[in-house]
Parts: structure tokens; sequence; C-alpha cells
């Protein structure tokens, strides 16, 4: 199913028969390259996309052409839901990896909304958890030093992929560039290049190429700070995220 990994090892979950009710309502599948943009800010806009495979960005240009990205999603995300009630965006979004996404028509999503209210709050729940996120990455730019930003990141991109079963919690594959990073993070290249080398020595995690492994995950969450409750995540998953991978009942 195109649609598995929506809400996977959330707090609230999708029932089979949801899963094929979404399925059905979607219009078309799509595929972008790497570095394409999907949905462009400011432009009215009647449709809404799930990220099937692949990692995708909302990200803002600042006038001098400094690009600030303001969310990465992972496959499960409904990338742009609040478009179907804003019915246009304020930052674009764009592909960071190649990727596949479901369009979802807005009048595909009004019918919805009207024959299976439930399923609706369901996947509003998801762009209440777009707004928790975001709420994380101000903190985490606002009070938290750079070594404590990357870490943070990377502890939050492995909890969330750990979730749809793309991390073992240990080792994930994260094909961005450090340039992308330092745009999350609010740090040049040069300091991010300096970060990762940082927490190489200090054996607390290895990115190389795609690849991130880390080393020491429950020294990796101290350094940055990181409390994955923002995730609501089932609590096994929320329990490994965080290194207590002893905790392992829901």
């Amino acid at each position: 199913m195109l649609t598995s990994k929506v809400l996977r090892n959330r707090t609230t979950e999708l029932s089979d028969a949801e899963r094929d009710t979404l399925e059905c309502a979607l219009s078309q599948t799509r595929t972008f390259a790497a570095g394409q943009l999907v949905v462009r800010q400011g432009p009215p806009v009647d449709v809404s996309t799930l990220l099937i495979e692949g990692l995708m960005s909302r990200h803002v240009d600042a006038p001098d052409g400094r690009r600030h990205l303001v969310a990465v999603h992972v496959p499960g995300d409904f990338v742009d839901l609040h478009a179907f009630p804003l019915k246009r965006l304020d930052h674009d979004v764009g592909a960071l990896t190649p990727v596949k996404v479901a369009i979802f028509t807005h009048a595909s999503l009004e019918r919805l909304q009207k024959d299976d209210a439930t399923l609706m709050r369901r996947l509003w729940f998801l762009t209440l958890l777009d707004a928790a996120m975001h709420r994380q990455w101000i903190y985490r730019l606002a009070s938290l030093n750079a070594i404590e930003r990357v870490s943070h990141f990377l502890c939050e991109m492995n909890a969330r992929l750990l979730a749809i079963g793309s991390s073992d919690g240990s080792e994930f594959s994260l094909p961005i560039t450090q340039a992308d990073i330092g745009q999350v993070c609010g740090l040049t290249n040069v300091h991010v290049n300096r970060v990762l080398r940082e927490l190489r020595e200090a054996e607390l995690c290895h990115v190389r190429g795609s690849r991130v492994r880390i080393l020491n995950l429950s020294e990796l969450v101290k350094k940055a700070y990181f409390d994955p409750a923002y995730l609501y995540l089932a609590p096994s998953i929320a329990a490994r995220a965080a290194g207590r991978s002893g905790e392992t009942h829901d």
C-alpha cells in the first residue's frame, strides 16, 4: 500500500480500513528529481502531497539568496496538508532526493472530511505534529550551540526514521549534503564539517556520505538535550530513540 507508512508507530495509528479509504482518495502518484521544486510559494494550490519515497524539504529563500530549511520530511509525511485550508503556501516545497509522492486533490479531501471525519482528524494529527517539530526547530536554533544543534537534528532524524522502519536505531541513510544540514541548523558548511568531525572524534556519531552511524546513542541524546516526546511516538519507539532500549512495552 502506498500509504502504509502514514502514522506508523505513532500514538495514533491508521486502521487497515482507513488506509484503504486513503488509497482510494488519492488521484495520482508522481516522481520528482532531487532539487526539483514540487510546490511553489505564493500561487493558489488545490492539491496536497503525501511523501511515499525519498526526502523532501520545506524552505524559505531570503532576499540575498540564502536558503533556510524549515522542515525535512520523511516517507509517510503529509508534506503540505495545511495547504488544504490555506489554499496557498508561504514557503516552497522541494525534493531533497529523488522522491515519489501521492497527490490528493482538495476536492477529494473535502469528500473525505464529509464522509470520514475520524480519518480526517487522524490526518490532521500530522499537521499538528509538523507544528510541534517546528517549535523544536526554533528552540534548537535559539537555545543550542553548534554541536548540540547538529546532534539534535541527527537524533530527530534517527527517531523519525526508526518509526517508519528506515533506521535500526543506530544506523540509517540520510542522503543530504552538509550544506543542507547547515541550512537546517543555521551553520555554514565549514562549521558543519567541523562539528561532524568533533562528533566522530568523541565517538558519538560518524557521518560518511549518506550514511549516519550512531556510535553512542545515549550520549548523543544527552549532548543534544534531545527528548523525543514532541514526536508523539509509540512508547517503545520513543524509548529506543532516546537510547533507553530496555524500555520495550507500549
